[in-house]
């Protein structure tokens, strides 16, 4: 299955609310559950810039003004899905010439039972990614020669099929997710087995890895910490658990003592991480909906945890930069995103659903540019109906040597210039991607559809 068709799924989710189960390799995954109604941040705390009815529109005082962005920085690695246990990295300097060097096909592509979800990772000089049959596997980040290969998918004919999941890298170990209903420890030099848990349901996101423990949500809405010495269950956090979610899915952002999670829900939760205890939960969802679509709350994207503050987008049309010590949304816009917002120096990007591009001040929570990568239809010819253009999905986006760096379902990847929005720079890449890329050691890094690892020079 494409990604165009896993997202085409999202249209029937609400009619999917009680049908089967995981192990059918849904691209919107049903599940039950409940729980009491959550301590959500009060909305009358909340700054919306933005009227939900209203259309989002560069601010008058914005226009044509500079901000400020950090210089392009060196960046040896690339551990866990979003850079950092924060999930946040600013501008790399890498790709500068943005021409590919080398592809490799890494395994099993997507398809109706698998899908691959998985960011790629960069450590101690190799890429690790994993295909849509739990196959992990390390190569060499220059050539893209693989060094191993190891399938991490259990023997038990229960979980004949799953999908999802993915790897982070720490201490020379590499801790995998899967929707078989397990986390993995794997020696990062050879790819051999270390320990393995099972869990209770499918984890579809990748793992997040930060001071001696694993964190991972499965598809309950359940928060799971392990040890990563010996992949003993440490805590669980319950979350609102919802009826049909979006087939991507979010890792948990760390800094210091404090865990932010997100959940299908469109929760926004910290937590401890040494008990789980909650500190605050906020909702990243609209109070009115007006469409059945819309009823999927769940926050696909990371949430980022940058400067103190928290940055997460749902796919209920709500974007937020909420208070790290508090829980408090210091302001909001109605976007509807599964992607994950990238902070860095004055602003921070996001790509929406329909394609647009948002440059948005991180003070205030008003926008500087827009840019929409999807153009308008295509004319029909000698007359003929205007032909409606097929919809494309964008990735999230990462700075590379002062571009603002996206790719396609259409196979294409996108450089913009982060101050005014205009396009510098497209590549196509020949295989469709929608998994946000990597950018470290000099290189852009690319995990397509079809199991492809494109590195862009």
């Amino acid at each position: 299955m494409t990604i165009m068709r896993m997202f085409g799924v999202l249209a029937v989710a609400a009619a999917l609310a009680g049908c089967s189960t995981i192990e059918k390799a849904e691209s919107i995954n049903p599940f039950h559950g409940g729980k009491k109604a959550s301590r959500a941040a009060n909305e009358a705390n909340r700054i919306s810039i933005v009227a939900a009815d209203e259309d989002l529109k560069v601010a008058d005082a914005l226009k044509g003004q500079d901000f400020y962005l950090p210089p392009p920085a060196a960046l040896a690695e690339w551990p866990l899905p979003g850079g950092t246990p924060e999930q946040s990295i600013e501008n790399v300097d890498a790709a500068a010439d943005f021409t590919i060097a080398w592809r490799v096909h890494f395994g099993a592509g997507s398809s109706r039972q698998k899908h691959v979800t998985a960011p790629p990772i960069m450590a101690q000089g190799r890429v690790y990614v994993m295909d849509g049959a739990a196959g992990v596997s390390a190569h060499d980040a220059r050539t893209g020669a693989q060094i191993w290969r190891t399938n991490v998918a259990p023997k038990s004919k229960r979980d004949g099929e799953a999908f999802g999941g993915g790897v982070a890298f720490a201490d020379g170990k590499l801790y995998v997710s899967s929707g078989y209903r397990e986390v993995v420890q794997l020696d990062a030099a050879t790819g051999a087995i270390g320990w393995r848990t099972r869990t209770d349901a499918p984890v579809h996101g990748a793992p997040t890895v930060a001071d001696g423990r694993v964190y991972v949500v499965d598809v309950n809405d359940e928060m799971l910490s392990f040890l990563t010495t010996t992949g003993q269950q440490d805590w669980t956090y319950q979350g609102l658990t919802e009826p049909a979610r979006i087939l991507a899915a979010s890792s948990a952002a760390v800094t210091n003592d404090t865990l932010v999670g997100s959940f299908a829900s469109g929760e926004l939760v910290a937590l401890r991480t040494a008990n789980g205890n909650e500190l605050w939960t906020a909702s990243l969802s609209r109070a009115s909906r007006t469409n059945a679509l819309s009823e999927i709350r769940d926050i696909a994207g990371r949430p980022v945890i940058y400067r103190n503050d928290v940055y997460a987008v749902s796919h209920s049309d709500v974007m937020a930069a909420t208070d790290l010590r508090t829980g408090v949304p210091r302001w909001t816009l109605p976007i509807s995103a599964v992607t994950t917002p990238l902070p860095v120096g004055d602003v921070v990007y996001v790509v929406e659903q329909s394609g647009k591009v948002f440059c948005i001040s991180r003070d205030s929570g008003q926008i500087y540019w827009i840019h929409e990568l999807n153009g308008p239809d295509q004319p029909g010819k000698k007359g003929k109906k205007a032909k409606k253009a097929k919809r494309v999905f964008w990735s999230s986006p990462v700075l590379a040597s002062n571009r603002l760096v996206m790719v396609s379902s259409k196979g294409e990847a996108v450089a913009l210039d982060p101050k005014t929005g205009a396009q510098q720079k497209a590549l196509k890449l020949g295989s469709d991607a929608l998994i946000g890329p990597i950018a470290v050691g000099g290189m852009i890094y690319v995990a397509t559809d079809a199991a492809e690892l494109i590195a862009i020079r």
